[in-house]
C-alpha cells in the first residue's frame, strides 16, 4: 500500500501538505522477526506498513502476550514514547518480510508547527488510535472468545494464513488449545 493511501485513511491532506510529509519519510525493508519497537525503550518514530504484517506484544510471566495485530496500511507507534517521551511497554515484531515507511518524530513535530493540515492529520490519527483501543477493550469485556475469533476472521481472514496460531490465541486472550476448539466448532 502506498504511503499516500495510508495517510488518506486517517485524514485527507492537500497535495502540498502531503508532499511535505512524504518527503520526510524513508522506505525501509526489514526481515521477518525484526523487532521494530522494543519494550523498555523510548521509541518515538512512527512506521507505516507498506507491505507485511506485525504484532505488538508485551511479556507477562515469561510469556509473550500479543495485544495488537497490523497489516498493510496500519501504523506502528509506541504511544508512550511518542507522546510522553517514556519507555514503551510493548515490542513490535515483523511476522513476515516487510516494507515500512519511517517518519522521524522530530520531523513530524516541526511539520505540526508549520502546517495546520498536517497538525489536523496528527490529531485525527490520535483520535482513531484511541477509538481502536476502546473497541478492542469493549470487545474483551463484552464478547466471549468465540465471538472475538469470529470478528477477527470476518475483519481479517488472512491472519490465519499469515500469523502463527499462538499469536492469534494470545491476541484473543485464550490458549492455543482453546483456539483449536473454537476453530473446530466453527468448521
Amino acid at each position: 500500500m502506498e504511503i499516500e493511501q495510508i495517510l488518506a485513511r486517517t485524514y485527507p491532506l492537500p497535495s502540498a501538505s502531503l508532499g511535505q510529509l512524504t518527503a520526510l519519510m524513508d522506505e525501509i525493508s526489514l526481515p521477518k522477526g525484526h523487532i521494530v519497537l522494543r519494550m523498555g525503550r523510548v521509541e518515538k518514530d512512527i512506521y507505516f506498513i507498506k507491505r507485511g504484517i506485525a504484532r505488538a506484544y508485551t511479556t507477562a510471566n515469561g510469556d509473550d502476550i500479543t495485544f495488537w495485530l497490523g497489516k498493510e496500511g496500519d501504523t506502528l507507534v509506541s504511544m508512550n514514547g511518542y507522546v510522553n517521551n517514556q519507555p514503551g511497554y510493548e515490542s513490535v515484531e515483523l511476522m513476515e518480510p516487510s516494507v515500512l515507511y519511517r517518519l522521524r518524530h522530530a520531523d513530524l513535530q516541526r511539520l505540526f508547527l508549520d502546517d495546520i493540515d498536517i497538525a489536523n492529520w496528527g490529531r485525527r490519527f490520535a483520535e482513531t488510535e484511541l477509538i481502536a483501543t476502546e473497541r478492542r477493550l469493549i470487545s474483551f469485556l463484552l464478547a466471549d472468545a468465540s465471538e472475538r475469533y469470529s470478528r477477527l476472521m470476518a475483519d481479517n481472514p488472512e491472519y490465519l494464513q499469515r500469523l502463527p496460531l499462538g499469536s492469534i490465541a494470545t491476541y484473543l486472550g485464550i490458549t492455543q488449545v482453546s483456539l483449536s476448539r473454537i476453530r473446530a466448532k466453527i468448521k
